[in-house]
């Protein structure tokens, strides 16, 4: 150590090295601390900052379905549940809703402006799984509700939940019915019917025997003989050749065995056929009426029987005789007719006159007619035939005065304000006139194909007061369905029927004119139109131009924009729309308007507008004649029927799907080619 210590000190500017590492573990963690802690601060006024603004805009919502045990999937958005409730933001969601025996519901939640509100869903049942059996007996006919579901046994059968009626029958078996309570969800059931039999024992003998036995007209067999005979009130005879026949009608019950032994049949009266000239003759004998000639009757034997004979328009005639056991005779009278004198004046000069389809030269003549209803017919070309049943009597003066009319003055006479139709529909008469039809351009809500077009009509038409029904179209094919809509039926008697193509409900028009003796309107080929008549009385569907004219003017001049008038909403009763009964189906809807009804309302059901013609706005949409095209023309357009082809038809008016400003307008127009279920059709026809 003392020899170091004087080398320094003997060398003082030498420098010594140091080993040195620098802490760089410590120097950099204090960085990166103090950058991770700005990091945290941010990220967590940010997350505050998120979080306050979704509890302060988000909607406290409780979803209600029954059963309580249902599993809820919410999708398309953000939301936090807090125990039966969810904080949501307002909007619409994919709401999937499931539970072991029940249907899946895949639906839509509208969460709304309400900072509280609860939406309740009510999930349906699965079937039950049913057994029916009917003991002691196989093959009988099951129905539910009125409606068949095969032949017992049934093992499997999937029934709706719900108070049920089963109907159980099979030939010669009383019929079996029960209220049963369908539990659903998939629960297996088991029904047991016991057929009662529906026939009774009947014992029949008599004397002599040998007699046949008839059962409503039917021969069962021969005395003595014992069988089975179906309950209810029946006709029994006993007939035996060379005897009169036994019969009662006799009620049989069920189980209740019978006896009809020991009868003495009487032997058979004489058969008489008896004729007259003329026929149909009235015939009494012994003062008694027994019919019309030509008529057989059975007579006791070997006694006198007087026959008179009366014909209105003839002298009455009579006769006697008598007859033998089982004797058959025959005997014909003639009849000498009443005549009286009877004087026709008849304009003009020249018609001529028919006496029962018989010429009898000119009307204006005196003839001799039978005191009897006799059919007078008087003709004569261009004019409307007169016919009368007429019946003169002898010993007085009798003249039939007769002033024909023309064909055109009856035309004119016969025209009616209203028709009804084969299928039941009441159509109502126009004359209709000049109008113009689209929308301007400044009009809110108006789209490119309303153009404005001058129309002149000058052909009256009868246009139907209501939709067709699906009772009315069902009288043409009576399996068709209107379908549902998210579970709502369509399908009723009085709604009006939808899921028809155009072509259908063209062809439903040919239908119609087919029944009332008209010429189509349509030109066909196998179920598809291939031109018109445009000459044609037939039925159709209304033109554009007449639903535009029936819809949009009230004699004022002025175009309507609307049924009720220029402004929305509708008032009360103004018609089925889009509204606040279908906002958990339909996108757009009016939330300030309440027609009570979710899809399709009964035809009629809203007040009609100027021309008492219903529903021409709301309820469905209609298809009219026109093909959809270019429109348009620069002069006035006399009774347009539309382009002459095209792919699609043309629709006209609102439906209960519409809740938009364009729609709701009376000179909205759609198209389309294909059924849908808020389209439909009325039906028109022209006067001449």
């Amino acid at each position: 150590m003392g020899d170091i210590k004087e080398e320094v000190n003997e060398s003082p500017d030498l420098l010594v090295p140091i080993d040195f590492s620098p802490n760089e573990s410590k120097g950099s963690g204090r960085v990166l601390k103090l950058k991770s802690i700005h990091m945290i601060v941010a990220v967590a006024i940010l997350v505050f900052g998120i979080s306050g603004w979704f509890v302060l805009t988000a909607k406290s919502v409780f979803v209600e379905v029954n059963p309580i045990t249902a599993n809820i999937e919410i999708n398309g958005g953000f939301y936090i549940r807090l125990g039966k409730r969810y904080l949501i933001r307002k909007g619409l969601y994919e709401l999937r809703i499931n539970n072991e025996g029940y249907h899946e519901a895949l639906t839509q939640l509208n969460v709304n402006d309400e900072q509280s509100q609860i939406h309740s869903f009510e999930m349906r049942r699965l079937p039950g799984i049913v057994t029916i059996e009917t003991i002691g007996v196989a093959g009988a006919r099951v129905q539910i509700d009125g409606i068949d579901v095969g032949f017992s046994p049934l093992d499997d059968l999937l029934v709706e939940p719900g108070q049920r009626q089963l109907a159980v029958s099979l030939e010669r078996y009383l019929d079996y019915g029960k209220s049963i309570e369908i539990e659903g969800r998939e629960v297996e059931q088991k029904y047991q019917a016991i057929l009662e039999p529906a026939w009774a024992e009947g014992s029949f003998s008599t004397i002599p025997v040998g007699a046949d036995v008839l059962v409503d007209g039917e021969v069962v067999g021969k005395t003595p003989i014992d069988v089975e005979i179906i309950q209810g009130r029946r006709d029994l005879t006993l007939k035996l050749s060379g005897y009169k026949a036994w019969q009662e009608d006799f009620d049989v019950i069920a189980g209740v065995e019978f006896a009809i032994s020991d009868i003495e049949l009487e032997p058979a009266d004489g058969l008489v056929f008896i004729q007259s000239n003329p026929s149909a003759a009235s015939v009494t004998i012994g003062g008694e009426f027994k019919g019309l000639t030509p008529i057989e009757v059975a007579l006791s034997p070997r006694e006198v029987h007087e026959i008179t004979f009366f014909k209105t328009g003839y002298q009455s005639n009579k006769s006697v005789f008598q007859t033998e056991p089982n004797e058959e005779k025959e005997i014909t009278i003639f009849l000498n007719p009443i005549l009286a004198d009877v004087a026709l004046q008849v304009s003009p000069k020249d018609a001529e006159l028919y006496v029962n389809g018989e010429y009898r030269g000119l009307a204006n003549q005196t003839i001799q007619l039978m005191a009897a209803s006799q059919k007078i017919e008087i003709r004569k070309e261009g004019y409307v035939p007169y016919t009368t049943e007429f019946t003169s009597r002898p010993g007085l003066d009798q003249a039939i005065i007769v002033t024909l009319k023309s064909l055109e003055q009856a035309r004119l006479e016969q025209i009616k304000p209203v028709i009804t139709t084969f299928a039941g529909q009441e159509l109502k008469l126009f004359y209709p006139g000049s109008f113009t039809m689209g929308a301007s351009r400044r009009e809110p809500g108006r789209r490119p194909n309303e153009s404005l077009r001058d129309i002149q009509l000058e052909r009256a038409f009868y246009l139907g007061f209501r939709e067709v029904t699906n009772s009315e179209y069902r009288q043409l094919d009576s399996e068709h369905s209107s379908g549902t809509v998210s579970g709502v039926t369509l399908n009723n008697e009085n709604q009006p029927v939808v899921q028809v193509s155009w072509t259908k409900a063209a062809l439903f028009c040919n239908w119609l004119s087919e029944q009332e003796g008209l010429p189509p309107f349509y030109q066909t080929d196998e179920e598809q139109v291939i031109g018109i008549n445009a000459e044609s009385i037939g039925y159709r569907l209304p033109t554009e131009a007449e639903w535009a004219w029936v819809s949009r003017t009230n004699g004022s001049g002025v175009s309507l924009k609307y049924p009720w008038g220029d402004l929305l909403p509708p008032p009360e009763n103004a018609g089925n729309f889009a509204d606040i009964t279908a906002q958990n189906y339909l996108g757009e809807i009016m939330f300030n308007y309440n027609d009570n009804y979710f899809a399709t309302a009964p035809v009629g059901t809203f007040n009609s507008n100027y021309h008492s013609i219903y529903d021409l706005a709301g309820n469905v949409s209609e298809w009219v004649h026109d093909y959809y095209g270019a429109v348009g023309s620069i002069r006035e357009e006399l009774d347009p029927l539309g382009p002459e082809l095209g792919q699609f038809h043309t629709i006209r008016g609102s439906s209960w799907a519409h809740g938009a400003v364009t729609e709701m307008r009376l000179s909205f127009r759609d198209f389309g080619e294909e059924p849908r279920d808020d389209v439909g059709f009325r039906v028109a026809r022209y006067l001449d």
